[in-house]
């Protein structure tokens, strides 16, 4: 069983049962009517606390089952998906002016990103509603990671991606057997056209923004934070956690895990939130900035996972920030660039564009003095760099060319100055 005792609209304050709506409030619609899940958190901590935690061998995001929306078990995929490593990175801390920083690398997921947190939840809600297929609209990473969890439970999925989707992530769509549709248009046109299919052919929704579940799973990467935390530098926390933003779902998740973990006893005092999003694609930014309601807008960058201008949750992403007292800002595709580098060099994690990104937004908020230099930080890097090639090697340059000749390789070396 779980713990839920209500599901709650964002906007209207209408609360729910489970069993009364599937995806969001049934008066506001799925534009506005996206849902909370609410817990009874006294309970949970009677099963969910450091003792219980301490004994568990579940070394993956299930550990926090109570914290979870599964009513079976047993419906868990297989795929270890959770616990990845957290590194503490005094190299980067000096390169970006902080006093303290680390980095969490969810690039170690089995899809190698963040979403598969997500997709997990997704993919045992389906399985629960006995659901034909699962579907989702995405600019890669939840694909692939739905494709790659709908696999190994036995789930059709049926995917929807915008034509600028990179070819890895195309590619590990196929090789797990989804049917693909490239949308020749942008992400909100895949989302809309994936709500249309899955109302249509009646096909499980896995779309974070207007199904509450799959927050819940993105959430569980900042208890394992706490709960890293509590280990490494007992009594204590980061002074920011800093997270690239596209729709929301991923920002908001964050800052729930960590408002839950502060509201059971594991984390003493609650961090500021850092957002960053692409200076081609910031719509949060001009919303938190201006204090106004979301304008959508344009989505030119690079990194394709964050490049969403019209941000589905909203809501849940701008409370991140606002609740945590913390700030939005906006980074360059060159800042970007650099930053997967600078991250690579100084701590040998290798993020996608947008993984880097929360690299390149700690160096934009302490040049603005958003973050002071007696400060922590723990960056968040939400994919691996593989699953983007072409934009890692415009960050890193080519190799030397050389025929097989000592003298060739002589001369190189002589000409770099790196004997």
């Amino acid at each position: 069983m779980t713990y839920i005792t209500s599901l709650k609209c964002v906007h209207c304050g209408r609360e729910y049962t489970p069993e009364q709506v599937t995806y969001y409030c049934e008066v506001c619609g799925y534009h506005d009517g996206i849902l909370d899940v609410i817990y009874d958190y006294d309970t949970v901590r009677r099963e969910l606390n450091p003792e219980s935690l301490a004994r568990s061998t579940k070394y993956s995001m299930w550990r926090y089952l109570p914290l979870l929306p599964i009513n079976n078990p047993g419906l868990i995929p297989h795929l270890q998906v959770g616990w990845t490593p957290l590194y503490e990175a005094p190299g980067l801390a000096g390169e970006l002016g902080v006093a303290r920083c680390w980095v969490k690398d969810e690039g170690r997921n089995p899809t190698a990103s963040f979403k598969d947190r997500a997709s997990a939840v997704g993919v045992v809600k389906a399985l629960e509603q006995k659901a034909p297929r699962i579907t989702c609209a995405s600019t890669g990473n939840a694909a692939s990671s739905l494709a790659g969890f709908a696999a190994a439970a036995g789930l059709p999925a049926t995917i929807f991606v915008p034509g600028r989707a990179p070819a890895a992530k195309v590619a590990q769509l196929l090789v797990y057997g989804a049917q693909v549709f490239s949308v020749q248009g942008t992400y909100d046109q895949a989302w809309e056209l994936c709500m249309q299919a899955s109302a249509e052919f009646g096909w499980y929704n896995r779309n974070c923004a207007i199904n509450p579940y799959l927050i819940e799973g993105k959430k569980t990467v900042s208890l394992e934070l706490a709960e890293q935390f509590m280990t490494l530098t007992p009594g204590s926390f980061p002074d920011w956690v800093v997270v690239a933003v596209g729709d929301g779902c991923t920002i908001g998740g964050v800052w729930k895990g960590l408002w839950e973990m502060h509201r059971l006893g594991f984390i003493p005092r609650l961090p500021k939130v850092l957002g960053v999003q692409a200076e081609g694609c910031k719509p949060f930014v001009t919303a938190w900035q201006e204090n106004t309601c979301l304008v959508p807008g344009e989505a030119n960058t690079l990194a394709d996972s964050i490049a969403v201008g019209h941000p589905r949750n909203f809501c849940k992403g701008m409370k991140g920030v606002t609740e945590s007292g913390g700030a939005f800002v906006a980074v360059s595709d060159n800042d970007i660039l650099r930053s997967i580098t600078t991250l690579a060099r100084k701590t040998g994690v290798f993020g996608e564009p947008a993984g880097a990104a929360g690299v390149a937004g700690v160096r934009q908020a302490v040049a603005a003095g958003m973050i002071r230099p007696d400060e922590s930080v723990a960056i968040i890097v939400t994919g691996n760099g593989l699953k983007d090639i072409q934009n890692a090697i415009c960050a890193a340059g080519q190799p030397v060319s050389v025929q097989p000749d000592i003298r060739e390789v002589r001369q190189a070396v002589a000409a770099s100055g790196k004997c």
